[in-house]
């Protein structure tokens, strides 16, 4: 079965368990060999110098060999949008998620006018084609079946996922991009910079809160857990989460009726896509969500989806770290 494919039975259990269990939260598995990423990561990039070509990337899906420095990338994903930009590249050609089909605000005019090549799960061949690119980057889990056609384009390098091994998949793009050194120094900045605003969040409340980071998607109600990009900006930033997100997984699935179990200090929720299409409006104007602790106390607060769950790379890390002290009140 291909890691696709064991997602999408993932996915299926989960909302029969979800259905069937009303009084416990579902944990969102994140399919075939997701807590492995980190282990299967070690050991990505290069062993070249630096500005030495032609070089050799380890990666997801073998080896790549670059005959000089890329200049005209396309990304596949939001996170390697994200990284390419914080390394001073302008991508040539870009595939959106569903949910966001537009350059992130957060990124803005950094990210050029890259052509549109689809979205992350219907990708465009031939506009990737005409693009003449040298380098195309995305994951394993998004395009592996596409990675013989891409790899065809261009030389094509894969990380194994997104989400929460966004530090190593910065590396490895930076690898390919020869800016392994710059890339290193953005983490070291950040590392920094999330144990300072957990600190500064400490000092103005009197205490580490706990925040629950809650998404409303088509279908679903997620409790993002700290295998996930915003999971692990609040485990750098020494930052709780209620018992219910603390599982060792994407998030925990919850319906409309077990609301309850996202109360904590703050709440911090966006919706993927149109808010139509998810339950949004039925659970925000509902009893239940009024009767949370965090709601009664104005602590429940909307944020961008993009940055929050979607940015997946150091930029959006560093502006959740400055919205997040402001949406903490510090």
């Amino acid at each position: 079965m291909s890691k696709r494919a064991a997602l999408l039975v993932a996915v299926a259990l989960t909302l029969t368990a979800c259905s069937s269990t009303p009084d416990k939260p579902t944990v969102a598995q994140g399919g075939e060999d997701f807590g492995k990423a980190y282990e299967l990561s070690n050991g990505f990039g290069t062993t070249q110098k630096p500005g030495e070509f032609p070089r050799t990337i380890k990666h997801a899906m073998g080896e790549t060999k670059l005959e000089k420095k890329p200049e005209r990338v396309v990304v596949l994903d939001t996170g390697e949008l994200d990284n390419v930009v914080a390394l001073g590249i302008k991508p040539v050609g870009i595939a959106y998620t569903d949910g966001s089909p537009t350059m992130p605000s957060y990124i803005g005019a950094k990210g050029g006018t890259p052509e549109n090549v689809g979205t992350t799960n219907n990708l465009n061949l031939e506009a990737i084609t005409k693009l003449n690119p040298d380098l195309i980057l995305g994951s394993q889990l998004r395009a592996e079946a596409l990675y013989p056609k891409l790899s065809a384009i261009a030389p094509t390098v894969f990380s194994v996922r997104p989400g929460y091994v966004w530090k190593e998949n910065f590396l490895l793009n930076a690898a390919a991009l020869d800016r392994q050194a710059d890339a290193a120094k953005m983490l070291e900045d950040y590392t920094k910079k999330a144990v300072e605003t957990g600190d500064a969040i400490e000092k103005k409340l009197g205490v580490r809160p706990t925040v629950t980071a809650l998404r409303f998607m088509p279908g679903r109600i997620r409790l993002y857990a700290k295998k996930s990009f915003i999971g692990t900006i609040l485990v750098d930033a020494k930052i709780g989460q209620p018992t219910s997100s603390q599982v060792d997984d994407l998030a925990a699935e919850v319906s409309a009726e077990q609301i309850s179990k996202a109360d904590g200090d703050f709440i911090l929720y966006s919706t993927y896509g149109d808010p139509a299409k998810t339950a949004t409006g039925a659970v925000v104007g509902g009893p239940l969500w009024s009767g949370l602790n965090a709601v009664k106390a104005g602590k429940a607060k909307p944020v961008l989806d993009e940055t929050y769950f979607l940015g997946l790379g150091v930029l959006a890390a560093d502006v959740v770290l400055d919205d997040m002290k402001k949406q903490l009140g510090v």
